[in-house]
């Protein structure tokens, strides 16, 4: 008959992290394990005690209601269909005590464990009393350390372990016990070290899986699930689930009987661990294990409480520091020599022993610094790190093997790099701390191979201590983020500073472009004032001349210097203080013909109408349809009424990017175009502006309308 204890020798493995602890094909003996089929709950697979606990050697094929009962069975029934895991109820064995029954769905069936109960009718009332009173104790606690310390007591007194210690996981995966509650005849580990090998990979992962791990006794023989199967069982979740026989001996050779540890998660990372040792046997039952886990789940709330409190005040700290630096800059002196003014501020900024800024002009120092050449070799070596995130470590020579010589003024750094036109490279160092640590044995021996290449734990755990050199004091996270927010604001900074260079050279340029502006502001206006008074003497000339000249030659005189008072006020528009570059033409018309009814006399002033919508113009195209206006005027007045006084008006409208300009009168009409000056002169002036003049009978009188763009033609 095949010995089934034959599957269970060790597997030759030479990483522990390779080790399948999650298939053993095994449990502990302090229970039963059953796998039923979901439709029937007929028993798949098994393993335990069999015979001793039921009285049968074997429940293989069996329906779980002849083992268990109806009504356990009902529930293991209903809690399979919604696929959880849970509490089934209690089973008396044939040994007269009583079992829990929790049940685990698995892809391979129904997962049911049986293990040992605390015997207690009313165990569940006195564990919420231990549980309120622990978790009143926890909330007490003022730091994390004080925390730790009254966790390890709370879950001493309710598991009654001999050594419960809080272990928490650092940085590189080993292990530090913070805090330890202990019987007095027990051996301490208190802040001792274990190395990562001591808990590898893939247990850390079970850990979070499955947050509670008991041991019972560490010297049991493994009960093999029967029969085998082609695929192993994936016993992750399992209570029952023999553990690594490496691990079995791990707890011989440390001299401990019974364990069980229990997971830290804060924000789904595996924080820590509950360990729990006795020197005897020593069972936990559910009830109880329900318990520790609440408890733990409780201790990592309470830690990431505390610790996220001292996060925020250290970052509210920081920011105001940070607020205070970047305020005492100096915007008028360059930024590196503003900073090296700052070197105590500097380095307090982040607890530093020293401080660097590495600037276009050289090197500054201040504090715990090494000499000027090493700085400028860690200055570069930090620009050329890639990412935008602070250059940050505790161990400088390991990260950077050259800096290994200046451990002693730098055995951390934190560091950042503002690139531009001018770079900038600012670096804080923390001085070596020379650290004894105390581990747990000599962790270069914590795993070997066997004589067959099958894994072997260490078997001393007497403290050993190591000397550990060329590291300095952690930075911490909000430390960290200070350091990047300085980066930033500094390049704000420094973007200010070349936005308000800029200003200045602006500010010079637009000071000069304003005075020349002004000198030739003055000398238009004195050629303008010129033109003007050239023009009235040029129009003063033509009224003086047609006073003492023959009549015909005396019209054509005036006609002159109408034509003359019209450019001559287009100009004094365009050139009045108030004026620009464009004419507002229902202004300039109303005045023009205003003008006009006044050269003419009274009684046809009176005759003049206008009826004019705003609309602006560029001044030299208003000068040309003052010219076409004005000659209409004229012609209208030799003609329509035989020189006698009659109605003219002007309007003035606005179509689409276009203008029309009507002069009408009432007179005999038919007094269009003809061959004259004035005729020849209006067809050359509405050439120049890309527009149509069109003459209508009115019936009576003549309509003339004027049609161009607004804008140039």
């Amino acid at each position: 008959m095949t010995d089934p204890l034959a599957s269970l020798a060790p597997v030759p493995l030479n990483d522990c992290d390779r080790e399948p602890i999650h298939v053993p094909e095994a449990i502990q003996p302090h229970g039963l394990l059953f796998v039923l089929d979901p439709a029937d709950l007929h028993v798949l697979r098994e393993a335990g005690r069999i015979q001793a606990l039921t009285g049968r050697p074997s429940w293989l094929g069996r329906a779980a209601h002849d083992l268990l009962g109806e009504v356990v069975a009902k529930r293991l029934q209903a809690v399979g269909a919604v696929d959880q895991e849970g509490f089934a109820g209690r089973w008396r064995a044939a040994n007269g005590l009583d079992y829990d029954v929790i049940v685990r769905p698995n892809p391979a069936g129904l997962i049911v464990e049986i293990e040992q109960s605390s015997q207690a009718a009313q165990l569940g009332v006195e564990l919420i009393s231990r549980l309120d009173a622990a978790g009143a104790a926890l909330e007490r606690a003022s730091t994390v350390r004080a925390l730790c310390e009254r966790a390890a007591d709370a879950f001493r007194r309710l598991t009654g372990y001999d050594r419960v210690m809080i272990y928490r996981f650092l940085e590189d995966a080993a292990g530090q016990v913070v805090a330890e509650s202990r019987a007095a005849e027990v051996d301490s580990f208190d802040n001792h070290h274990f190395p990562a090998t001591d808990i590898p990979k893939q247990a850390r992962a079970l850990y979070l899986r499955n947050p509670v791990r008991v041991i019972p006794d560490s010297h049991y023989v493994p009960q093999p699930l029967l029969p085998q199967a082609a695929a192993p069982l994936d016993m992750s979740d399992c209570g029952l689930r023999s553990v690594s026989p490496i691990h079995l001996q791990y707890l011989k050779n440390m001299g401990v009987r019974a364990s069980a540890s229990v997971s830290i998660i804060v924000d789904d990372d595996l924080w820590g661990l509950v360990a729990c040792h006795a020197s005897r046997p020593q069972v936990l039952p559910f009830e109880q294990r329900l318990a520790a886990t609440s408890l733990a789940r409780s201790l990592a709330r309470q830690i990431k409480s505390r610790g996220d409190a001292e996060l925020y005040r250290e970052r509210t700290r920081l920011r105001q520091l940070e607020h205070e630096l970047i305020g005492r800059i100096a915007p008028d002196r360059p930024l590196a020599a503003s900073l090296a003014a700052q070197g105590r501020d500097l380095a307090d900024l982040v607890d530093a022993d020293g401080v660097a800024v590495v600037g276009p002009d050289g090197v500054a120092r201040f504090g715990v610094a090494p000499d000027g050449s090493a700085v400028a070799e860690l200055a570069a070596w930090v620009a050329g790190r890639p990412g935008l995130r602070p250059v940050a470590t505790h161990e400088l020579g390991r990260q950077h093997p050259p800096a290994a010589a200046w451990a002693t003024e730098a055995g951390g750094l934190l560091g950042v790099h503002l690139a531009g036109e001018q770079p900038l490279t600012i670096l804080w160092f923390r001085a070596e701390i020379v650290e004894t640590v105390r581990w747990a044995g000599n962790p270069t021996t914590a795993v070997k191979d066997g004589p067959a290449g099958v894994l072997t734990p260490r078997a001393s755990f007497e403290a050993w201590s190591e000397t550990v050199r060329g590291r300095s004091r952690r930075w911490t996270a909000a430390q960290v983020e200070s350091a990047g927010r300085l980066r930033d604001a500094l390049l704000d900074v420094a973007a200010v500073g070349r936005l308000r260079g800029l200003n200045r050279s602006l500010q010079d340029s637009l000071g000069e472009r304003d005075l020349r502006l002004e000198q030739q502001g003055f000398l238009i206006r004195e050629v303008n004032h010129r033109v003007q008074n050239s023009l009235t003497l040029v129009s003063s000339f033509l009224g003086l001349q047609a006073r003492h000249a023959e009549p015909a030659a005396a019209e054509q005189l005036n006609e002159a210097r109408r034509r003359v008072r019209a450019v001559g006020m287009v100009h004094s528009r365009l050139y009045r203080a108030e004026a620009g570059a464009s004419v507002d033409m229902a202004r300039y018309v109303a005045e023009l013909v205003d003008d006009l009814g006044g050269s003419m006399g009274a009684d046809w002033r009176a005759m003049l109408e206008a009826d004019l919508a705003p609309i602006r113009m560029d001044a030299s195209r208003a000068v040309t349809v003052g010219l076409i206006l004005t000659e209409l005027i004229i012609n209208a007045q030799k003609y329509a009424y035989d020189g006698n006084p009659g109605p003219i008006r002007v309007c003035l409208d606005e179509e689409p990017d276009v203008f029309r300009m009507v002069v009408e009168d009432e007179g005999k009409g038919g007094h269009e175009v003809g061959d004259g000056f004035g005729s020849l002169m209006i067809q050359s002036l509405v050439g120049q502006l890309g527009g149509e003049l069109t003459w209508r009978d009115a019936s009576p009188g003549l309509r003339v309308v004027l049609k161009a763009p607004i804008g140039v033609g």
